[in-house]
């Protein structure tokens, strides 16, 4: 059974601020960063501390980007998905104010 992957990010509706990730089953992975940030849990510091803040009803869930999938295709989907969260990163920049990612990589 194949699951949509792609890129998403978790929004602050209060702020603003964005966390911007990937994952290869979209349906999931929303469910996996809401248990985390319900139980107090998630490795996001940031994130967790506007979570406890704000509360979930002021979060939103939104996909930026479906990553197709191709049968019998041999693409390494694993690094499309990081290259296509790279791009989207670099767009977004969501860092400092604006996001929840600590800094920008390095070049």
């Amino acid at each position: 059974m194949k699951f949509p992957m792609g890129v998403f990010q978790i929004r602050n509706t209060v702020n603003g601020k964005i966390f911007v990730d990937s994952s290869n089953n979209l349906d999931a992975i929303w469910n996996r960063h809401r248990a985390q940030l319900g139980f107090g849990s998630h490795p996001n510091t940031a994130l967790q501390q506007d979570w406890n803040t704000f509360g979930e009803e002021n979060f939103r869930y939104e996909i930026l980007s479906v990553l197709e999938q191709k049968e019998g295709d041999a693409t390494d989907y694993a690094k499309e998905l990081k290259v296509l969260e790279a791009m989207y990163k670099e767009e977004l920049q969501p860092y400092g104010e604006q996001g929840y990612h600590s800094k920008a990589p390095l070049r």
